[in-house]
């Protein structure tokens, strides 16, 4: 099993921080380093695949597992995900060697999109967060 963190990160506005990689819409996570602390880690990743600084972690929102294959072998992915700030303009940057090609904001009401092309994990944290109603309707 492999221990990760990531966060989903509302700026001051009100918008929400999504990442678009390998042709599905995503929450900017990643895996733990040997020895490094959850929260620790959740504000890396972010800041690494999108290219901004986060001003403040908030609480935890969920735990989500997922699984995947790497070089024939299925993998077990938990990841801890947490509440995050933005504040300030800056320029948003693709983490393009983790396959991510696009960072953008989007208001809680133009989650559908993602919602249609995302996976179930991040379906999960949207629920738990409150951004969805359910699996198929955007607040």
């Amino acid at each position: 099993m492999i221990e990760a963190a990531g966060g989903v990160v509302e700026n001051e506005k009100g918008d929400f921080l999504f990442i678009y990689r390998n042709h599905k819409w995503d929450l900017p996570k990643g895996k733990l380093e040997k020895g490094e602390k959850k929260k620790t880690g959740a504000v890396r990743e972010v800041e690494e695949e999108c290219g901004i600084k986060v001003n403040s972690i908030g609480k935890k929102i969920c735990i989500t597992y997922h699984t995947y294959k790497s070089k024939g072998e299925v993998i077990l992915k938990r990841t801890h995900w947490y509440q995050m700030t933005f504040k300030g303009e800056g320029e948003l940057k693709p983490q393009l060697e983790e396959g991510i090609t696009k960072v953008l904001w989007f208001k809680r009401e133009q989650t559908a999109p993602i919602v249609k092309n995302t996976f179930p994990s991040i379906i999960d944290v949207l629920v738990k967060l409150e951004l969805l109603k359910d699996t198929a309707t955007p607040l």
